[in-house]
């Protein structure tokens, strides 16, 4: 009769098992990406914003005089209907976690939630930027169509704009993220970005008293000089103190408010 003992403890070599690699900040910047195009409101916001922006440059062709068929005539109203609609794809990416109900396996997959918001940040400014590259592709076209059938197709470009066109984009797309994080809600969200720097504006014009304030608040008196030349520092300053509150507070708050909010 034989007998077997089982081999102790000691004598049993651990299985380690390799240890799980969080995902990278780039990589979540990329998922994050395609999420804006996952949705039918973020595929469909997308769409239009391109329709317009080729659609103005086509009436530029048909209405306006020859002489102002230029790159830079073409470049800056096209970017004026994306500083519009893009900030509601920036409310979009940060709401849409709430209103789908995705936030839970969200946030179970990556539990540092700083970690996606600041992949949301950084998404919708690559979105802002490409939409800079998108003007500007579309300005070229239409300078060249109107070289090619008319006295227009000038060519004369200041550096300076092209950074005063990514500040202009970058500053309108977080400003809408901004408030998606504070909000968490997107009609709220949208319907209080839209609303609240417009009643902002219309109050320093009619009030006298909020004159001198709004100068220094109102962020369409403070981003106009960005299309207009070349700032001064006081003009630099004015638009630094209006986007630290319609910008930097809300995205603060809101950061606050998502990393304390329970997941339901």
């Amino acid at each position: 009769m034989t007998t077997t003992t089982a081999p102790t403890a000691s004598a049993v070599a651990p299985q380690r098992r390799p240890g799980l690699r969080r995902p990278s900040l780039l990589r979540l910047t990329g998922v994050e990406l395609r999420k804006l195009t996952d949705t039918r409101a973020g595929l469909w916001l997308l769409i239009t914003i391109g329709l317009t922006t080729a659609a103005i440059v086509v009436l530029q062709l048909i209405y306006a005089n020859e002489a102002d068929h230029t790159f830079v005539n073409f470049f800056v109203p096209s970017m004026l209907p994306v500083g519009v609609l893009l900030p509601v794809l920036g409310i979009l990416s940060i709401t849409s976690e709430w209103s789908q109900r995705t936030a839970l396996s969200t946030y179970a997959l990556v539990p540092r939630r700083e970690r996606v918001v600041a992949a949301k940040l950084a998404a919708v400014v690559v979105a802002a930027l490409a939409s800079v590259l998108a003007s500007l592709a579309v300005a070229a076209a239409g300078t060249l169509v109107a070289g090619a059938i008319g006295d227009g197709g000038g060519w004369r470009f200041d550096e300076s704009l092209l950074l005063n066109a990514v500040v202009f984009q970058v500053a309108n797309v977080l400003m809408g993220a901004g408030f998606g994080l504070l909000l968490l809600n997107t009609p709220l969200a949208v319907v209080s970005y839209l609303l609240l720097p417009t009643v902002w504006s219309i109050l320093g014009e009619l009030v006298p008293g909020l004159r001198g304030p709004a100068g220094w608040l109102d962020t369409g008196r403070t981003m106009e000089p960005l299309f207009t030349g070349e700032l001064t520092a006081g003009q630099w300053g004015r638009l630094g103190v209006s986007l630290l509150v319609w910008l930097a507070v809300p995205v603060l708050a809101g950061l606050v408010r998502t990393l304390r909010r329970e997941v339901a």
